[in-house]
């Protein structure tokens, strides 16, 4: 890794906040161009001068051929914008930096793609869902416990893992978040179901433990495998759908509409920074304003 993006990537983590799994993303996304650059230009050893040299002899081309050429592979536009997206983060910290005077990024524009509705599960599909977990031993209590608190809560995978058991207020039914994106905390409320499930959970445990949910080990759980535990659990239901934990928080964030929520508290149970981003669930709740329609209108 070239040392002007590990300097860029140090700096989304100090100053930004952001998760280890979206520095990742930047780094691979960013290695992805450096890489494309050095095999177009290049057959010596990449260096940072050498990378900026190719930046400035090639300048109103050089983000906007790399962009063509990916395209090219089939890549979905959704793909293409994030690698944009990054680009045009490093590239502004490099003029903010001083290290080049323009972004030739910005040259680029974002591919127009339509926003893709969330898959979500029905209120049938959850119960179904849940009521399928055998609960007698320790480890199917824990299930319970995380499937209950993912779709009660809404809340990302990341910030599941990483819950310990002092971020619950039982008596005021909160948990307090620490956000994987931005590193904000903010508390949400929890039913009475996922804390239920949590005290049994942890009263089979019987002993205390800071991390919230753990594996054999009695480490804490990781969210590769609270996907591998989802996964089992939609697999031995039957459930004829994919059912990730993005899933249950679309599920949670639609169920919460359909039942007359109010956006900007959606919005802020999810931890979204922008309304425009929880406004998509709007689009999956037509159905249900269709059906009162019909039901309601003379007309219709």
């Amino acid at each position: 890794m070239l040392p002007i993006l590990k300097s860029f990537l140090d700096m989304l983590e100090a100053e930004k906040g952001y998760s280890k799994h979206t520095i990742v993303a930047y780094k691979n996304d960013i290695n992805d161009y450096i890489n494309y650059l050095h095999e177009r230009d290049s057959k010596v050893e990449m260096t940072d001068e050498l990378f900026l040299e190719l930046i400035r002899q090639d300048y109103k081309n050089i983000a906007r051929d790399y962009i063509a050429h990916i395209a090219s592979s089939g890549i979905k536009k959704s793909s293409i914008s994030r690698k944009l997206s990054a680009l045009k983060s490093f590239f502004n910290n490099l003029v903010r930096g001083g290290v080049i005077e323009l972004n030739p990024a910005d040259r680029v524009p974002m591919p127009k793609s339509p926003r893709k509705i969330p898959d979500f599960l029905t209120v049938d599909d959850i119960f179904f869902l849940l009521d399928s977990i055998e609960a007698d031993s320790l480890f199917g209590k824990r299930n319970l416990a995380i499937i209950e608190t993912f779709y009660s809560t809404g809340m990302r995978i990341s910030e599941m893992a990483a819950l310990n058991f002092d971020d619950i207020d039982f008596d005021r039914r909160f948990i307090k978040i620490l956000s994987g994106k931005g590193g904000k905390d903010r508390v949400v409320p929890v039913g009475e179901r996922a804390l239920n499930a949590i005290l049994q959970y942890r009263y089979t445990l019987g002993h205390r433990f800071t991390p919230l949910f753990l594996n054999k080990n009695l480490t804490r759980l990781t969210d590769r495998s609270m996907r591998r535990i989802l996964e089992k659990i939609v697999n031995d239901c039957s459930l004829k759908m994919h059912v990730s934990p993005h899933t249950l928080r679309h599920s949670f964030a639609t169920h919460m509409l359909d039942a007359g929520a109010d956006l900007r508290g959606i919005q802020e149970i999810l931890g979204h920074a922008n309304l425009s981003t929880t406004q998509i669930y709007t689009h999956v709740t037509i159905d249900k304003l269709m059906e009162v329609y019909d039901k309601a209108h003379p007309r219709s």
